[in-house]
């Protein structure tokens, strides 16, 4: 009899350091995934920085090209407002301050002075440079996204994750067709 009570004995504690195991790996993969969300905004809020520059040096040029900067300026403000919000908000505003810049770049075409300006110049591969960061920030939040939904709705840590109430991930997606077609600008 007591060996059956040993027995039992090692079966909970391995259950209970089964569990253990699978919670504090499903706690592991929810912060990868909210720091890999931090460091969207990170790259957010140096764009968000950026853009007043580039709209004061256009403007400093082109008076005329009102509409263009408003439009920006008009979607920047929009996108800092919903830095709280989830992926899903997050995505369709970003893509429309994207959009606003792809016009903005447009318009600096019709300029060759402005294109240029050495102060221009600048602003444009920083901000090149910040693109290019937020889409790999984009892509390693949505590499953590899925690990982390993998791993909650996988046996048997789909159990843990049901029982002590991990959420799926939200990913970072571009819904709207036209967000997905890449801006036509050209420097030639």
């Amino acid at each position: 009899m007591t060996a059956v009570y040993v027995v039992i004995g090692v079966i909970v504690v391995l259950l209970i350091i089964f569990f253990v195991a699978i919670y504090n790996g499903l706690v592991r993969l929810r912060n990868q995934m909210k720091n890999a969300w931090a460091q969207i905004d990170v790259q957010l809020k140096r764009r968000y920085d950026l853009i007043p520059n580039l709209v004061e040096t256009v403007k400093g040029y082109k008076i005329h090209e009102r509409e263009t900067l408003e439009a920006v300026t008009k979607a920047r403000n929009i996108a800092q407002q919903t830095s709280s919000e989830g992926a899903a908000a997050r995505s369709r505003v970003e893509g429309e301050l994207s959009s606003a810049l792809a016009r903005l770049l447009v318009v600096v075409e019709r300029y060759p002075d402005l294109k240029a300006n050495q102060n221009f110049l600048a602003l444009q591969e920083e901000l090149t440079s910040t693109e290019n960061k937020i889409s790999f920030s984009r892509q390693y939040y949505n590499d953590s996204v899925l690990h982390y939904n993998n791993q909650t709705q996988m046996f048997p840590s789909n159990i843990v994750a049901g029982m002590m109430g991990f959420k799926a991930g939200e990913f970072f997606e571009v819904k709207a067709a036209e967000e997905r077609a890449a801006p036509k600008v050209s420097f030639s």
